[in-house]
């Protein structure tokens, strides 16, 4: 019996977890958490792009576990906000943060700003190798911001981002509707043909 490859997905954040683990599911690999392996690392995220930070990461993770590992930074921009929060979108208002008094603060900050919220969500995501071979997939997904959350599916600004074209926000999404339309999805996606490579695989 053939033992599956695993592969590490560098984050503490269950639902992020769950939809890395959806969209790879199909894939011959074994996905662990890094609970599961009993590695507890906290990743200072100061780089000056996404990039920067998805690499920090999953490198951090990638050698502290002798496997191969994935990980993604990703941000909400908002149009009226000169691309805000971005990069600190997890660091977004006053501290403590919870994901709940991140979207309280993010209407306060647009409340004088006239509609449409035009706004994006970016990923890239990340694969590293314990020896230091980085190779990088991205994402975006187009919307807007509401005044009001919608949805009760996902996590972070996923109640206040609109979709326009399917009339739901993130948060309203089923997981097959997220994994094909959502940054992280698509980052993810994107980073299949990279799996293949590293693991000698067809999906």
């Amino acid at each position: 019996m053939t033992t599956q490859p695993k592969l590490l997905i560098a984050t503490n954040n269950p639902g992020k977890f769950k939809e890395i683990k959806d969209v790879l599911g199909g894939l011959a690999i074994t996905l662990v958490s890094p609970a599961e392996i009993g590695l507890k690392l906290d990743i200072q995220e100061d780089g000056k792009t996404y990039a920067e930070n998805a690499t920090k990461k999953v490198l951090a993770f990638a050698r502290a576990s002798g496997l191969v590992a994935l990980g993604d930074d990703s941000g909400l921009e908002v149009d009226a906000l000169q691309g805000k929060p971005g990069l600190h979108s997890n660091r977004f208002g006053p501290q403590p943060q919870t994901d709940s008094s991140r979207r309280r603060y993010l209407l306060e900050q647009l409340r004088d700003h006239p509609h449409p919220w035009t706004a994006r969500f970016r990923a890239t995501v990340a694969l590293a190798k314990p020896n230091g071979n980085v190779q990088l997939a991205t994402g975006l997904c187009e919307g807007e911001i509401i005044p009001e959350e919608r949805g009760t599916n996902g996590f972070g600004y996923d109640p206040l981002f609109w979709i326009p074209e399917l009339d739901k926000t993130m948060a309203e999404l089923d997981m097959e509707e997220k994994n094909r339309l959502s940054h992280r999805g698509q980052a993810v996606k994107n980073a299949i043909p990279i799996l293949e490579e590293l693991f000698g695989f067809r999906l």
